[in-house]
């Protein structure tokens, strides 16, 4: 009845000719809104190899309009940590910048970030064992801290993964224990990495526990990893819900008899995220899986992929209700990077889209999303040796507005926001009038943090008189004060919203 009776208000207010133009153009701004892949981006041009993580940890990071890289330049005869960052949402880039420099091997990085502060770890053979590294910048990537030597057991440590919520820092990685055992370990920093607490040893059987990935939402706290402890390789998780202070039991999460390797975590509030790449149907399939409760119990798995090629890699990112999941695929004969979204939080997927198509090896994707974007990284051998590629779909990421309400307003407002406190996620409303002069309005909703500087735009188009309702998700920020503006015509109006991680 809603629909109808909204339909007969813009018949109202439009002659049928214009309402068909509209109609038409509406629906291809719809469906180019969510398909707007602009094309690779070639991020690095150097004489030497170029490498994402081979992992499941992220190279990239993102926070509003700035996005962080790293990888890994086999320099000379060694191999090294790079970085490079956008602070225009991924369509212009800064220079390249080695982050560490000595004659030894560093490689697979990964990135997190909370507002200005960008968080880097790695391994690294400087030391008599291989050891996990970090740095820090607090300034955006600008200018960089001094490296800071995570692990300091006398065994070997690989692959770390980093996630950050405002001040605290985690990182887990697998370590060498004996001959030819690996366990997951853990550490954090509650004070922006200044300082580290001990180091904790999350799993403890005799078999291969690694590729752990780690994900955060204020004090909850998941890691996931692969684990050979059933005979064969199965996914496992553990969450804290103090931060990391201390963590529950050792979860299953799958239990076929065909291997599952390789998952990537993700969380937005309660809602916890995973995917993987598993053998159980006689190639490697891309699967997924969720929890509503932050870890403490898990729903059934989802099959994303189905083709008779190996699917692999998979990459992770959650902005509220958007899910979004790259990964490498064999279907077309050679790798391509592929990418799959749901906008309903898990429970329907859209269909597989091809981002990369050569006829060379594209692999190893991450993915971030922030704001109205989705950024996707991968290193590719396109140009013979392998290089840095970079994709962006600026409208990738948006949560839409929501009209909630057929009945005209009288006149403009803007109600709180609600949950308020929030984590992460929380909705605004605001009502649009007619107005005899003209049919739409152009509203604008902008988001400021305390200082006054824009964080986010989630409105700016024109409206027909309604009451809607958009979702703000403040995922990839600090907890804080934050204020929302309204601003259409002659009106404007301002309201405090909080969130608490």
């Amino acid at each position: 009845m809603k629909k109808i009776i909204f339909a007969l208000l813009i018949i109202h207010y439009f002659p049928i000719r214009r309402l068909i133009g509209i109609l038409l153009l509406s629906t291809l701004f719809i469906t180019n809104c969510y398909a707007q892949w602009q094309g690779d981006v070639r991020l690095t041009n150097d004489t030497f190899y170029s490498y994402t993580s081979d992992n499941n940890a992220w190279c990239i990071a993102s926070n509003e309009n700035f996005v962080h890289v790293v990888w890994s330049n086999q320099w000379s005869s060694y191999s090294q940590i790079y970085y490079k960052h956008s602070t225009n949402g991924g369509v212009n880039w800064g220079e390249d910048m080695r982050l560490i420099n000595n004659s030894v091997n560093s490689y697979s990085p990964a990135t997190a970030v909370s507002g200005q502060s960008v968080h880097v770890v790695w391994s690294d053979q400087r030391t008599a064992y291989q050891g996990i590294y970090y740095k820090s910048s607090t300034d955006g990537g600008a200018n960089w801290g001094a490296d800071l030597r995570l692990t300091y057991d006398n065994s070997d440590s690989y692959y770390p993964s980093i996630a950050v919520s405002g001040q605290n820092v985690h990182v887990v990685w697998q370590e060498k224990i004996g001959s030819n055992n690996y366990e997951v370990y853990y550490v954090r920093s509650t004070n922006g990495g200044v300082n580290w607490d001990y180091v904790n040893r999350l799993t403890n059987n005799l078999a291969y526990s690694g590729e752990a990935s780690i994900a955060v939402s204020g004090q909850m706290v998941n890691v996931v990893w692969h684990d050979a402890r059933d005979g064969n390789y199965e996914i496992y998780a553990k969450h804290s819900q103090d931060g990391g202070a201390s963590w529950g039991a050792d979860s299953r999460l799958t239990n076929n008899s065909a291997y599952s390797y390789s998952p990537s975590i993700a969380m937005s509030g309660q809602i916890v995220h995973v995917v993987w790449e598993d053998y159980r149907d006689g190639n490697f399939e891309i699967y997924y899986k969720r929890s509503t409760d932050g870890g403490n119990s898990w729903g059934a798995d989802t099959r994303l992929t189905d083709n008779s090629a190996a699917s692999e890699g998979p990459s992770i990112s959650v902005s509220g209700q958007l899910v979004h999941i790259v990964w490498h695929d064999y279907r077309d004969g050679h790798t391509e990077i592929y990418y799959k979204r749901s906008t309903d939080g898990g429970f329907n997927w859209e269909a597989d889209t091809r981002l990369t198509n050569k006829t060379s090896y594209s692999t190893n994707p991450s993915v971030s999303a922030s704001a109205q974007s989705v950024h996707v990284v991968w290193f590719d051998d396109r140009d013979v040796r392998t290089e840095i590629y970079y994709k962006l779909n600026p409208t990738g990421n948006i949560t839409g507005i929501n009209s909630i309400n057929s009945k005209v307003p009288e006149e403009y407002s803007l109600s709180q926001n609600y949950p308020n406190p929030f984590n992460p996620v929380t909705k605004i409303r605001f009502d649009i009038p007619s107005n005899v002069k003209r049919q739409t309005a152009n509203v604008k909703l902008i988001v400021y943090d305390i200082l006054g500087q824009e964080i986010t735009t989630l409105v700016n188009e024109q409206l027909q008189p309604g009451t809607y309702e958009v979702t703000f998700d403040g995922s990839n920020l600090p907890s804080g004060v934050y204020f929302y503006r309204i601003l259409s015509g002659d009106f404007s109006d301002i309201k405090k919203l909080l969130l608490v991680k």
